[in-house]
């Protein structure tokens, strides 16, 4: 079967039923997507489908069809930071950084269809992302520190 991740095709010889989460892993060797808690309930596997927040350890690889994955090591390189990732250090928003790119990935999503969110926003936009070490206020200033950003250009 293929799949475009990161803007690279690849083939992967699976079971269509695999979660993604396994084939990015496992298959491919890319390892910013975490496995959390395995029911789409922590966030930690977040990537993005055609741009869209996604839980990979629940969808199947073969029901990707031909829709694109992006992963955290995708969304920018050691080089070229995105935004997003450039904040994120800036404002030291990682403790044990577990659940950080599933955060970024999430935020990411959801700054592209609200660019001035509010704290309301924010918080129920990335509830679903869960930090075990609470480092919620810094998600949330990071959150809109990269809205602010991205929309100075």
């Amino acid at each position: 079967m293929q799949i475009t991740v990161n803007g690279k095709a690849h083939t992967v010889d699976v079971e269509p039923e695999m979660p993604l989460l396994w084939v990015l892993r496992d298959e491919l060797g890319i390892t910013g997507p975490k496995y959390g808690c395995g029911i789409a309930q922590c966030g930690a596997c977040t990537v993005h489908i055609n741009g869209y927040a996604m839980r990979s350890c629940q969808l199947a690889v073969g029901d990707l069809g031909e829709r694109e994955v992006k992963t955290v090591e995708g969304l920018g390189s050691p080089d070229s930071l995105h935004v997003i990732q450039e904040i994120w250090i800036e404002n030291q928003v990682a403790q044990c950084g577990y659940c950080q790119s599933g955060q970024i990935m999430q935020a990411a999503s959801f700054l592209a269809t609200n660019p001035d969110p509010s704290d309301d926003d924010i918080d129920a936009a990335m509830s679903g992302n869960l930090c075990r070490c609470g480092t919620y206020p810094r998600i949330r200033t990071a959150v809109k520190a990269a809205a602010k950003k991205l929309k100075e250009g």
